[in-house]
């Protein structure tokens, strides 16, 4: 009997790497989403609104899942301004607990194990320089966050269940989903190509040369199924990163080379501010070049403040993460970031989502 696995946020950035690796692996996968999915997932579909918990009772229970990845999340427009927003936190752990709740039902569903999604927000990286390195046994950081929210509703749900939980904190994850709030790969990608249609170099256009760390989506999909059957993955806390470090700055020359393009001197501008006329230049640039029919707000989303976020943040000198802890319990995948950034890069152009 095959394995049955849940995965909420199902065309999400983490969600559909997710739903990639389980399929590879031969699981049954069923994957939640409230948008229609592309053809050939190999997974079957629900469309549930996590927000209603007797909805998520008629679509999920007697599912049979054995195991959860949550990665669904609901942002508010104004990315940082919701980072802190007491109901975004408390719907986001309303969301989890509809969900945990349906999938269990009136019994012994079988459900054994919950992947779920935190991130470096859980040390502080939002509001100001994080210790360096934050270590999933740090204290609690005073701020609010709906991780705590999520985190303290699956240790007290746990009690007296037979499944466990494992949690995972990357730095950006860099993949592909439509309409994310915080994807970075496309917002470099649809930058560079408008900049390169209107004859211009490649910008950086954020300011001071923060060091960090990225995570590739289908790494963090590799540690999520290792975690679904360790043991030592068992209602642990883990940091999960490529491996290596960089500046973002640093990493445009590779970004320069997937779009043949010329590189300018740094100047540091506000990608929500001048990306909001330039729909008109997608458009072209979708029609010179067949590529696939999505606007540029489909493509992007909110992830142009993320990108601001992440590019233009000079009072913190770095954002770095141990990873020691989930080696040590036995996953070692890493990954260089810049062959990955330009992996994905020339992906997305093969797919006809970026020109060529």
């Amino acid at each position: 009997m095959r394995n049955t696995v849940i995965i909420a946020g199902a065309l999400g950035l983490v969600g559909r790497a997710a739903l990639d690796r389980y399929v590879a692996d031969g699981w049954d996968v069923i994957g939640l989403s409230r948008r229609a999915p592309p053809e050939g997932t190999g997974a079957r579909f629900l469309s549930v609104d996590l927000t209603d918990a007797a909805a998520c009772r008629q679509a999920l229970s007697g599912l049979g899942a054995t195991h959860l990845v949550y990665s669904a999340l609901y942002e508010k427009p104004e990315l940082r301004a919701g980072w802190l927003d007491t109901e975004q936190m408390e719907t986001n752990r309303r969301m989890l607990a509809n969900c945990v709740e349906a999938l269990e039902g009136d019994g012994d569903s079988g459900l054994r194990h919950i992947s779920v999604l935190q991130g470096t927000k859980a040390y502080g990286v939002h509001l100001g320089q994080m210790p360096i390195p934050g270590k999933e046994d740090a204290p609690r950081h005073i701020h609010p966050n709906f991780y705590w929210l999520q985190e303290d509703y699956l240790r007290e749900r746990q009690r007296g269940r037979g499944w466990h939980w494992t949690v995972f904190r990357p730095q950006a994850v860099i993949g592909f989903a439509l309409g994310s709030a915080m994807n970075m790969l496309t917002a470099t990608g649809a930058y560079a190509a408008i900049s390169r249609a209107m004859g211009l170099p490649l910008v950086f256009p954020g300011k001071g040369d923060r060091v960090t760390e990225i995570t590739d989506a289908r790494l963090l999909a590799s540690a999520i199924a290792w975690a679904g059957r360790s043991e030592a993955a068992r209602d642990q806390i883990f940091n999960v990163t490529n491996g290596d470090t960089l500046t973002w700055r640093g990493l445009f020359p590779v970004v320069a080379r997937v779009f043949g393009m010329e590189q300018g001197a740094p100047h540091p501008m506000s990608l929500p501010v001048i990306m909001s006329d330039k729909e008109a230049v997608w458009q072209r640039i979708v029609r010179d070049h067949q590529l696939q029919p999505h606007t540029l707000r489909e493509l992007v989303g909110a992830s142009w403040q993320f990108a601001d976020f992440a590019w233009s943040r000079d009072d913190q000198a770095a954002s770095l993460v141990s990873t020691i802890k989930i080696r040590q319990a036995g996953f070692h995948d890493c990954i260089d970031s810049a062959a990955m950034l330009e992996w994905w890069l020339r992906d997305l152009q093969r797919q006809r989502i970026l020109p060529p």
